[in-house]
């Protein structure tokens, strides 16, 4: 192999298309959960933006969100396309940098944070877990007082109103989160088109996303007389029904962000 063969970047450059704020529940999420984690950091907590697109307004989102959870944290956006690390450098500042890369990930050290939002749709289903495993590889290890780094990878609609991410740790994915502006919700089946590469060609009959997608459509008809409340007593009816009979791991005060985290093991993919 080439010099030049060994540094290419991984992965191939995805559409770029980005807005401002399309990332805020995602991050705000991040920030409410992994805050301390960050916080904990013996050194000053690194975060990647992996793919952050033609304009780099959610790497420097991204840092402002961190920082209000992690004073010390740090960001750093990494693209595959030249042209687009050079239209981001004149943002660069204290705490956030740019560089030109892919999966490889070019910062040195171990990771606290990787986001990957709207980065894997354009690969096939198949390529996902080896993904993955590559970027969760350069999370920060559990410690006593620490679950270690965090990989977000996931879909959103192209101004933020509908989300579905998985988080993984350094062995693997844990939680998928279903997050939404309520009142453009008809039904929580419509975040089926924003669910991740791992998860979106398994919305059949037969799948466990399907029969979650399906049981949530169920209580939120049911709790249809709370709408008169409004849209989130309605949202959290339905998913206090929903816990019922699904491993959801997050509570009321999330909830009421129009958000519900499930166990991963309860939505993967059979095999």
């Amino acid at each position: 192999m080439t010099p030049r063969a060994a540094t290419r970047p991984v992965g191939t450059v995805t559409r770029g298309t980005t807005n401002p704020n399309r990332l805020r529940r995602m991050d705000r999420w991040i920030a409410a959960t992994h805050g301390a984690d960050l916080r904990r950091a013996k050194d000053a907590p690194v975060a990647v933006d992996l793919g952050y697109g033609a304009a780099p307004w959610t790497a420097v989102e991204l840092l402002h969100r961190l920082r209000t959870v992690a004073p010390r944290a740090r960001v750093v956006g990494v693209e595959i396309d030249p042209a687009r690390v050079a239209a981001a450098a004149p943002y660069a500042r204290d705490g956030l940098a740019f560089r030109h890369g892919g999966f490889e990930i070019p910062v040195a050290g171990r990771l606290h944070l990787v986001r990957a939002a709207n980065v894997l749709r354009q690969y096939d289903e198949g390529e996902v877990a080896a993904v993955w495993k590559r970027l969760c590889s350069r999370l920060a290890p559990a410690t006593g007082d620490s679950r270690g780094g965090l990989l977000v990878e996931g879909t959103c609609d192209e101004i933020g109103r509908r989300h579905v991410w998985v988080a993984l740790g350094p062995q693997g994915p844990r939680t998928v989160t279903f997050a939404t502006r309520l009142g453009s919700l008809e039904r929580p089946s419509d975040l089926a088109e924003r669910l991740p590469k791992a998860l979106i060609h398994r919305n059949v009959p037969g799948e466990p996303v399907h029969a979650f997608l399906r049981d949530f459509d169920r209580a939120w008809a049911a709790a249809a007389p709370y709408a008169s409340y409004g849209a989130r007593q309605r949202w959290i009816r339905a998913v206090r029904d929903l816990s019922a009979d699904w491993p959801v791991t997050d509570g009321p005060g999330r909830w009421r962000q129009g958000e519900v985290t499930v166990a991963w093991g309860a939505l993967a993919p059979r095999a």
